[in-house]
């Protein structure tokens, strides 16, 4: 027998050498490659761009011919037709002239960054039938605007490289996704929810079975139940009055005897006992045949409002047919009433749920990652354009019905001038910018769908791009939509989450996700009747549940039933590997059922295949990407890769490391730290600290102060923080280097000493270095805009801009105008205090009535200028005039926006924090000169209190000090990349220990230090080294806030409310209680009533009435009697004074009873 040479090799290992084919499967080094050529094609904001892409290249087109046809009931011969539909580039008009404009422009100019929908159409006009093409890839009508998603496949930043987008104004590491709506940027935010068309077994509230499938189709979207009550089965459906048997809906639907609906449920005797009542229920009821099925669903039908008004075209027993067709599970059609598929639906259903009666194990759970799915802006704004697409028809139809009933017209009735295009601009619009989504055909109305994206640091608008939100309410204190999910392992980051009462509702994509498109599901399932599938309408009602068989569901829907059905998923997995099948179509087997998923809005991420255990991404494979010969897709094409989905991981056996696997491993990880997100990932060891730490960093790194993007200095955002010099870690990791925020990073590298010092320090206090500071350390711009629109009026009047004049009587002009120009505006660079006038604008007295001409005298305008107020925490410092813009917006007002810069050094108060979670207020300022020192002279920037690391268990912390000192030391940026040691994208504490001892330091990163107060050696060996600490947004010069007498409310004459207002300081309920409990009773009484609205009153003891101050006579006079005899004076709350006088208002007297002292 002749071996060939893999054989010959086997045996010779086998003679020879036996521990060979033992030893462990060879390493691939620098897998980690793989993930910047994914996320090249995939991954973080791609998702978003790739949906919206599918919404405009595919989607639009199908929405059009599904409703391409406007016909009018009063003339029979008129229509309109829309053959096809085009996004254009975008553009802006302006003075009835297009021009084109790019993201930056509409920042500026406060415009929407949309491009115009234009459709070919076809309809008759009078006697002949026209019809409008464009030419260029454009239609000949516009219909309205589409607001377009920056980096999609219209953009003008689209496949743009780092010099064309600097021209542009664009920073290349800026992620797109987002849309620019009227100058603001807005994210949709990724929605979660349950899954269309997917049966769900759960119990209701009753503590009943029941079974659940939410149908959703172009046309309608309906739930279907099946519940228990009273060991009977019902349908329940909003169509019918009450529940309905629901063995008489099956009778309805066709079948013809109870042993057939037996046989299609199952024919075990458990499950036929459980049906037994129902049938019995069914027989009582004299229900036999289909037609006596059908007058029974008619008599239960509910009465719809909308079929009232008409007369009844149909009769209820079509009616009811209509209903079963194409209402109770819509989404599995019954072509020309034919119930066969529908039939075997219904019995699946009952059949999971009388097993789950049986077995309670087979009740589904709800936040299985499986039975989600993520809608992404392009699914959202498909349904919005939908919508608004069939207003705008039903607007033709509306315009064409009236106009065309009347007999004596003059002229002939042109479609085309009736389009208005302003029905979908605004209603996209309007969408977008608010957040609401209300689509009245699904009776779907939700709220903050859009958010502002966050331009506080580079990663808080990172992360907002794959942040998603379920529609949960977040006042329920429910733990298990809250829970980490096991399913959710390599989905979503599992430490990125707010805290409170949002928590674990609003969650984040891992780094390696991606969410699928719709596929077509034509061709899946004919694939699935060649490799063996047999129809259901081909199958007796005894054939749906043979053992050894398993039923085919493609997204849900009942294709037929397979006999060997490992062999189906097995040829459809080397289809799909092989390129034939799309790379996201994915397919499992459970219990009895085989699932293909082709649908959107599953979550699924890619992997290493293995054979038997053995990687087949192999060292040359690895060479190829990383010297640009092959980018991620070959990897796809040449079946090494591929991705899977929650459900298909669940029957995947996946190694973490190649050391892990064996010979049942089908799938290796790419890397293990992918199952983390973006804002986590900057956190080095996050493997060795306590999981909440981790959570609160990546609430605190969002709100760390740095760099924004490249073109931050052309920005014109409403708030800006900056950092001055901000740093790249020196203790980097993987993560950080995917996304760029080495190139924007947004803290400093502070050396640290770990000790007790001064007292200053206690509760996470920092002591910080005063030269440290004067250095640079922290320091910060707040840019702040301000700024005005010239209005135009309807009387043809306008805002104006002018140069100041001096007052009647002076020579110069006011001291708060001295900052103005000859035009009226501030100029840049000078320094600004409060009070002083930065724009000099006047609006004209008359607004409403018509004038003679234009040019108005200068009586007619009256003065509104725009000064600069401050709040008193900033009194002394010095605001700088940083930027003026003057700009005009595409409704043709004026813009001015006036930037002012305010730089500020960190001072008590101010909150800083570690990557770890470990945030602290500056607690005291000390002189170099008092603070410890190292034998190289070496003075730490800040000093933190020991007591911050016991009880957090932040470990993590210490081994980025230790790494960062052996960066400094060796001059190469270590990495602390999460589960990152075993595969080396972490460097061991051995390895930094060791690196630190070749230079001198102490293995354990501690040092003796001298005490800079008594020139002393500390008794103590203390761990010092440099730490990546992040300035946060909150300072003290923001919070601040006193007053002694202030403005008050006019209604009630208390103090105002907020800093803003310069409000009052509140006595709260729980001060009070501590004041009354204190006994303090004059106190209570000073807070609360004098230093507040005291207020002196007359009252007339005779009648309890509040009496007033007669000034003639110069006496207190009672209401009743007007006499002053029995008057007295009293002081109360002005508020009280005031309840009196609107109960008296409203007819109730109420009388004050005076006792004397």
């Amino acid at each position: 027998m002749e071996l060939d040479s893999g054989g010959s090799k086997f045996v010779d290992d086998l003679f020879k050498d036996p521990s060979k084919l033992t030893e462990p499967i060879k390493k691939v080094e620098d897998k980690f490659q793989l993930l910047p050529a994914f996320l090249k094609v995939r991954g973080l904001v791609k998702q978003h761009i790739d949906s919206f892409n599918y919404l405009i290249n595919y989607e639009l087109k199908k929405i059009v011919i599904a409703n391409e046809r406007v016909t009018c009931d009063t003339d029979p011969n008129f229509y309109l037709r829309f053959l096809n539909i085009y996004v254009g580039r975008p553009s802006v008009e302006e003075d009835m002239v297009a021009t084109d404009i790019t993201p930056q422009q509409c920042r500026l100019r406060d415009i929407t960054y949309a491009a115009p929908i234009t459709v070919d159409i076809e309809y008759t006009r009078g006697k002949e039938i026209v019809v409008k093409r464009g030419r260029n890839g454009q239609g000949a009508v516009c219909i309205g605007r589409m607001p377009l998603m920056l980096r999609c496949e219209r953009c003008v930043l689209y496949n743009k490289n780092e010099q064309q987008l600097a021209k542009l104004g664009e920073c290349p590491l800026d992620p797109g996704g987002y849309f620019v709506i009227r100058g603001t940027e807005k994210v949709i935010l990724i929605q979660e929810q349950l899954s269309k068309n997917r049966i769900l077994i759960e119990l209701d509230s009753h503590g009943e079975v029941c079974a659940s499938v939410t149908s959703s189709t172009h046309e309608r979207k309906s739930k279907t139940n099946i519940a228990m009550s009273k060991s009977k089965l019902y349908l329940r459906h909003n169509a019918f009055q009450e529940d309905v048997n629901i063995v008489i809906a099956m009778k309805a639907m066709g079948a013809e005897s109870d042993q057939e609906i037996i046989q299609m449920v199952g024919e075990e005797e458990e499950l036929s006992m459980l049906l037994i009542p129902t049938i019995q229920d069914c027989k009582q009821k004299g229900v036999f045949t289909q037609g006596q099925a059908l007058d029974y669903l008619a008599s239960q039908i509910k009465a719809s409002p909308r079929f009232s008004t008409e007369k009844r075209r149909k009769s209820k027993v079509d009616e009811a047919r209509d209903i079963l067709a194409h209402v109770v599970v819509c989404h599995v059609s019954a072509h020309k009433y034919n119930f066969h598929n529908k039939l075997a639906y219904i019995s699946v259903m009952i059949r999971r749920m009388l097993l789950a009666i049986l077995d309670p194990s087979f009740i589904d759970d709800r936040d299985y990652y499986g039975n989600k799915r993520l809608e992404l802006a392009g699914g959202l704004m498909s349904l919005l354009f939908e919508d608004l697409f069939k207003r705008l028809n039903s607007d033709l139809k509306r315009m064409a019905d009236a106009t065309l009933s009347k007999a004596n017209r003059s002229t002939q009735f042109d479609v085309a001038k009736c389009i208005r295009t302003d029905t979908i601009t605004y209603g996209l619009e309007s969408a977008l910018s608010s957040g609401n989504w209300i689509i009245k055909r699904f009776r779907m109305e939700r709220k903050g769908v859009t958010q502002v994206l966050s331009r506080l640091s580079f990663v808080a608008a990172m992360g907002m791009m794959t942040r998603m939100t379920s529609q949960f309410e977040k006042t329920r204190k429910v733990s298990g939509p809250r829970a980490l999910h096991p399913s959710q392992w390599g989905m979503l980051c599992p430490a990125d989450t707010p805290e409170g009462e949002s928590c674990g509702l609003v969650k984040n994509l891992a780094l390696m996700t991606h969410i699928t498109t719709d596929q077509e599901e034509g061709p899946i399932a004919s694939t699935c009747f060649m490799l063996g599938t047999e129809p259901t309408c081909n199958l007796s009602a005894g054939e749906l549940h043979c053992p050894g068989s398993a039923m085919v569901f493609l997204n849900g829907n009942l294709l037929g039933i397979h006999r060997r059905p490992h062999s189906l998923v097995r040829a459809i997995r080397d289809m799909r590997r092989k390129g034939f099948v799309n790379e996201f179509v994915h397919v499992h087997v459970q219990g009895e059922s085989c699932y293909i998923s082709c649908d959107g809005g599953r979550v699924c991420r890619p992997l290493i295949i293995c054979d038997k255990g053995v990687p087949r991404v192999k060292q040359e494979h690895i060479n190829n990407i990383k010297s640009g010969l092959w980018g991620f897709p070959d990897f796809l094409r040449r079946g090494l890769i591929e991705y899977l989905d929650v459900n298909e991981e669940n029957v995947s056996l996946i190694a973490l490391y190649e050391s892990y696997c064996h010979v049942k491993t089908t799938h290796l990880e790419i890397e293990p730290f992918t199952i983390m997100g973006v804002v986590s990932g900057l956190i080095p060891y996050p493997h060795h600290n306590q999981s909440p730490r981790n959570t609160y960093q990546c609430a605190m790194g969002k709100q760390a102060m740095g760099n924004i993007a490249y073109n931050q200095m052309k920005r014109m955002d409403t708030l800006m923080y900056q950092l001055c010099y901000p740093q790249r870690p020196l203790l980097t990791t993987r993560t950080i280097e995917l996304i760029g925020y080495d190139k924007l990073g947004a803290g400093q590298n502070a050396t640290v000493a770990v000790m007790s010092y001064s007292g200053y320090d206690i509760e996470d206090a920092i002591v910080m270095n005063k030269y440290s500071l004067d250095r640079g350390f922290g320091r910060c711009i707040v840019t702040k805009k301000y700024g005005v629109s010239l209005r135009k009026y309807g009387n043809r009047t306008f805002d104006r801009i002018v140069a100041p004049n001096p007052a009647p009587g002076q020579k110069t002009v006011a001291p708060r105008f001295r900052l103005l120009d000859k035009d009226g505006i501030a100029s840049v660079g000078d320094f600004i205090l409060p009070g002083d006038v930065y724009i000099n604008v006047q609006r004209p007295t008359n607004t409403l009535n018509p004038v003679l001409s234009t040019t108005l005298p200068d009586s007619l305008y009256r003065p509104a200028p725009m000064s600069w107020k401050h709040v008193p925490a900033m009194a002394g410092e010095k605001c700088v005039i940083d930027r003026v813009m003057l700009t005009g917006n595409d409704d043709s007002h004026c813009n001015i926006k006036v930037m002012i810069r305010h730089t500020r050094r960190p001072e008590l108060g101010d909150k800083f924090s570690s990557r770890h979670g470990q945030k602290g207020v500056m607690g005291n300022i000390v002189r170099q000169e008092d603070f410890p020192f190292s034998e190289r002279g070496i003075c730490p920037d800040l000093i933190m209190n020991p007591h911050g690391f016991p009880s957090r268990m932040t470990v993590g912390k210490m081994i980025e000090l230790l790494g960062s000192k052996a960066a400094v030391s060796s001059g190469r940026f270590h990495y602390g990349t999460a589960f990152g040691e075993p595969s080396g994208l972490a460097d061991k504490v051995e390895d930094i220990s060791a690196t630190l001892v070749d230079h001198g330091f102490s293995y354990s990163g501690k040092d003796m230090l001298t005490s800079g107060i008594t020139g002393e050696p500390l008794e103590a060996y203390i761990f010092m080294g440099p730490v990546y600490y992040q300035k946060l947004k909150h300072m003290v010069m923001d919070k601040m806030h006193a007053r002694s007498r202030g403005p008050r409310v006019v209604l009630t004459r208390q103090p105002t409310e907020g800093r803003s207002r310069d409000g009052g300081l509140r006595l709260g309920e729980m001060e009070r209680d501590c004041l009354i409990a204190y006994g303090a009773s004059m106190l209570l009484l000073e807070r609360l009533m004098i230093s507040s609205d005291q207020f002196e009153v007359h009252v007339d003891t005779e009648s309890g009435l509040l009496g007033y101050w007669d000034a003639n006579r110069n006496c207190a006079v009672s209401p009743v009697t007007r006499s002053s005899a029995n008057m007295a004076t009293l002081k109360i709350p002005y508020a009280c004074k005031l309840l009196f006088q609107e109960l008296q208002s409203m007819n109730i007297i109420p009388r004050l009873k005076l006792a004397e002292l």
